[in-house]
């Protein structure tokens, strides 16, 4: 009986934590902020934003499916290492809404070459497959792109609306 009512508590309590992480909001960027420069560290899985050398935000992210290494061709499940930029920007995509990212440069072309294989592209930070909004902050929990960057819908409509294409973006380990 002492177990099952440990049990009980136990469950209470995670759903209780689950439900926290789900609603609790982001904050939102600063209405005034321009975003002019972005690192994103694929290690610890997170996009940091700056504003005249200030780190405004960092959020956290859900990378390729193999996010170890660099991208060395197309279908690798890599998210790309190295500098970039915002290059598009898509407020239709597949995914939500997207900043495309100007991958592959000509370094990561000749990469591919030596395995005589595409590139690939169409790296993105992109929000959740349409359709699939309702999964929020839980898609943190799994590297699940193609290799892109993906933030949670509310994030990205934040951050679309004050990233001008152009702007630089490092992707690192």
């Amino acid at each position: 009986m002492m177990f099952k009512k440990a049990a009980i508590a136990l469950s209470l309590l995670l759903l209780t934590g689950l439900t926290g992480y789900y609603f609790m909001p982001e904050p939102k960027l600063p209405a005034h902020i321009t975003i002019d420069k972005m690192i994103a560290i694929k290690s610890r899985r997170q996009l940091l934003v700056y504003a005249q050398g200030k780190l405004i935000k960092t959020y956290a992210i859900s990378l390729g499916s193999c996010p170890a290494g660099k991208k060395q061709f197309e279908h690798d499940g890599k998210t790309p290492d190295g500098v970039y930029f915002i290059n598009a920007k898509n407020p239709n995509s597949v995914c939500h809404k997207n900043l495309g990212i100007s991958y592959p440069n000509q370094a990561d072309v000749q990469q591919a070459k030596k395995f005589k294989l595409p590139t690939g592209g169409d790296i993105k930070i992109h929000g959740l497959t349409n359709g699939l909004g309702f999964i929020g902050k839980f898609h943190r929990w799994y590297n699940w792109t193609a290799g892109c960057i993906a933030l949670t819908n509310a994030e990205i409509d934040d951050l679309y609306s004050h990233t001008p294409i152009g702007t630089p973006i490092e992707i690192r380990l």
